[in-house]
């Protein structure tokens, strides 16, 4: 009887234990600057605005180096515990050589929500982290010298959470093998930065966006009343119910538009899998959908991090 309850005091120990060392996902892609250099990039419409965007499918197929550095520096990550996404698999069976014809425009506001190919593949992926990768080679004497900056974003909110920068020795040995070396050399700050942006994200939750609009052809809009309480009060409660440590922000509001930033989610449902944005604004949708309110929504998402509650209609 003791031995079994010692086995039971390891077992929760040890999975206690495993959950405090677990490192996020990564997905690791060209910075946009590489791209930019060595001409992959292709134009994108962005809302009516044509803006230069990376093509990651060409610099995946044209450049040679590219593959070999990835697989190396991911082999130093995944090394190191990390849970390594494979972007250019991924971009293959995407085809991502130009953003997905999502755009929405409200009737309300004329505001619209467009996907680039990269919030695209964050939303295909599902990795917690974005990593861009620059790299840059210079000549000497007895070889080359390797520069290299790792730049690491949260793929929900696009924000810097992690940067590692460095130079190799000079060698004569190939480009990602060296490249290798310099990012082992210089990878242990970096690795401190995600841990600790990943221990906030496990005790506060992810970050993400969330807007709720209202079709113009809708009877109703968010001061309508439900029992005494506007809509938007009603949203609010929900928010407060749903979200990790009642967190979130209304930034901006009116009797259309309500603008939610800062919303922190859980990382998992409650059947343990991920939560994005279109997850979260679909259980507000589901709840809308029941008495009181009776509301049909939609629900547009950009990326993992963002997402429009259009009510009114499908």
């Amino acid at each position: 009887m003791r031995f079994l309850s010692l086995f039971f005091i390891l077992g929760t120990f040890l999975s206690l234990f495993a959950d405090e060392i677990k490192k996020p996902t990564v997905m690791i892609l060209p910075s946009d600057n590489w791209c930019t250099q060595r001409y992959f990039t292709q134009k994108f419409d962005n809302q009516g605005t044509t803006v230069s965007v990376p093509d990651y499918q060409r610099a995946f197929v044209e450049d040679i180096e590219l593959p070999q550095v990835i697989s190396k520096v991911g082999g130093v990550l995944t090394s190191m515990g990390y849970s390594l996404k494979d972007a250019e698999q991924e971009i293959k069976s995407l085809g991502v050589k130009q953003a997905e014809d999502n755009v929405l425009s409200s009737k309300t506001s004329g505001a619209s929500i467009a996907e680039t190919p990269l919030d695209i593949l964050k939303r295909h992926m599902k990795s917690d982290i974005v990593i861009q990768l620059w790299w840059n080679i210079t000549k000497d004497s007895s070889g080359k010298i390797v520069s290299f900056t790792l730049e690491a974003f949260d793929s929900y909110t696009n924000k810097r959470i992690a940067t590692a920068t460095g130079n190799s020795k000079s060698s004569t040995a190939a480009i990602p093998v060296v490249l290798e070396i310099a990012v082992k050399d210089n990878i242990k700050e970096f690795d401190k930065q995600l841990d600790k942006w990943y221990a906030d994200q496990k005790k506060n939750g992810r970050e993400i966006a969330l807007t709720v609009r209202c079709w113009d052809n809708w009877e109703n809009d968010l001061e309508t009343e439900y029992n005494g309480e506007e809509l938007t009060d009603c949203i609010q409660q929900w928010m407060r119910d749903n979200t990790v440590k009642a967190a979130f922000n209304l930034s901006d509001g009116t009797e259309s538009f309500a603008e939610f930033e800062q919303v922190r989610i859980p990382l998992k449902d409650d059947k343990g899998r991920a939560m994005d944005a279109r997850a979260f604004a679909t259980s507000l949708r589901k709840h809308l959908a029941k008495p009181p309110y009776n509301i049909t929504s939609k629900v547009v998402v950009r990326g993992l991090g963002e997402a429009i509650l259009i009510l009114g209609e499908k």
